[in-house]
């Protein structure tokens, strides 16, 4: 038998990681030969990592946190959904020796989105936070064309520049600060902070959940984000964390890299049981 095609997923920290359970899964699926690992890898040695990673045979390389800005700069080529992002998860050897980056976060997010029957189009969608992981899903949500998307933000001035950014994709985006919420209300909220990996909220006014409302943490425990917890509270239909999102971005990635796509609610099922 062949030796196994080499991937891994850096990031800091990163033993908490389920992609390589989520890999080895999409693998024996799709009978695909190859290995999954990770690496502890800071942002000051991530270019010599990355390079040793290729070098030594690697195939394809997942970057997390807080690795995607980096990532983006060590790609040679990007997709344009990588370029709007200014950030990549997914680092894809070429057969012409180029590094292709890409970023399956947004679409990621956007299917497990479907999947859960939560709707984006006609919404008013509220993005919690204006770093890197709203920038890697404000492209594919604009796709669906909600009614409305804000972002907010402790430092105005980074939601602002934000929404700027994305202005060029047809749709009027807004950025703001939480004291300039109320009374304001959405059918859909997203938590892309890492507030909740602190256990801690964003300062949410009363009454921002929209009735039949639906709240969406980009973060995922063993146990419910305390931004979950606060959308059960606040009468949310669906309040869901980011394990889905997960799933669907590592099955994107394994496409990228393998030409097959695993079906990923077989997967979901057994970190649900």
């Amino acid at each position: 038998m062949n030796s196994p095609d080499l991937y891994a997923v850096f990031g800091q920290p990163i033993n908490h990681s389920k992609s390589p359970q989520i890999h080895r899964l999409f693998a024996e699926q799709t009978a695909q030969n190859l290995n999954y690992h990770t690496k502890e890898v800071g942002k000051d040695f991530f270019e010599s990592a990355a390079n040793n990673f290729f070098t030594k045979g690697g195939e394809g390389l997942n970057c997390t946190v807080p690795l995607k800005e980096c990532a983006y700069q060590f790609a040679t080529k990007l997709t344009q959904r990588a370029t709007f992002a200014k950030a990549v998860n997914t680092l894809s050897l070429q057969q012409d020796g180029s590094i292709l980056g890409d970023n399956t976060d947004g679409c990621g997010l956007v299917m497990d989105l479907i999947n859960h029957q939560i709707s984006l189009t006609g919404k008013r969608i509220l993005i919690l936070g204006a770093g890197g992981a709203s920038r890697g899903i404000i492209a594919p949500i604009i796709k669906h064309k909600p009614k409305q998307l804000v972002i907010v933000n402790r430092s105005i001035e980074k939601a602002l520049k934000l929404a700027t950014e994305f202005q060029s994709l047809g749709m009027s985006i807004h950025g703001c600060g939480y004291d300039d919420l109320a009374p304001q209300q959405f059918d859909l909220i997203l938590n892309a902070t890492s507030a909740s990996l602190s256990n801690q909220l964003p300062p949410l006014p009363k009454n921002l959940l929209a009735k039949n409302g639906c709240c969406y943490d980009l973060a995922y425990g063993n146990q419910p984000t305390i931004f979950v917890n606060w959308g059960i509270e606040n009468k949310a239909i669906k309040s869901l964390d980011g394990l889905g999102m997960l799933i669907e971005q590592a099955a994107e990635s394994f496409y990228i890299w393998r030409g097959i796509r695993p079906n990923t609610q077989r997967v979901m099922a057994i970190f649900n049981r």
